[in-house]
C-alpha cells in the first residue's frame, strides 16, 4: 500500500462523503457544507490510496499560539496503518512553534492520542453545544 500525504483544501463531495460515513460520523450527510469547511479550515492534510481519499486531519488556529485539531479521521479499512499517526505528526510538525496544539478526544481515542504525545488535561473538561437541527 503506498499511501500519498497531501496538503490541499479542495475535495469532492464524493469523497468526503464516503471518508465521513466511513466512520460514521453524521456530517458525512452534509458533504456539499463539507466542501466549504475545508477550503476555511487553515490546515487540512489528506492521505489518499490512489484516487482514493483514506484520511485526513484539519486544524484551526489563531496564527501564532494555539492550534485545535477539529477533525481527524481515518477508514477503517486502512486502520494500523500508522495513517492517524503520521497525520498528527504532521501537524505537529507544521505547528512546532505555537504554544499549544489542542484536542477534544472521547475517551475511546484518548489512549492513541496519548501515544501521539497529547496529554490529558488535568483542570479542564471538554464541554459543547449541539445544534438541534443536526
Amino acid at each position: 500500500m503506498d499511501i500519498q500525504y497531501k496538503d490541499i483544501h479542495d475535495f469532492t463531495e464524493k469523497d468526503l462523503e464516503e471518508l465521513f460515513l466511513s466512520v460514521d460520523w453524521s456530517s458525512g450527510h452534509f458533504p456539499d457544507k463539507l466542501v466549504v469547511a475545508m477550503k476555511n479550515f487553515k490546515t487540512v492534510f489528506s492521505a489518499w490510496d490512489g484516487e482514493k481519499l483514506v484520511g485526513m486531519i484539519c486544524v484551526m488556529d489563531d496564527g501564532i499560539m494555539n492550534a485545535y485539531v477539529h477533525y481527524l479521521l481515518v477508514n477503517p479499512a486502512y486502520h494500523g496503518n500508522t495513517i492517524g499517526r503520521t497525520l498528527v505528526d504532521m501537524v505537529k510538525k507544521h505547528y512546532k512553534d505555537y504554544l499549544r496544539v489542542a484536542v477534544i478526544a472521547y475517551d475511546n481515542e484518548a489512549h492513541f492520542y496519548e501515544n501521539c504525545g497529547f496529554e490529558k488535561s488535568k483542570d479542564a473538561s471538554p464541554m459543547f453545544i449541539t445544534s438541534l437541527w443536526t
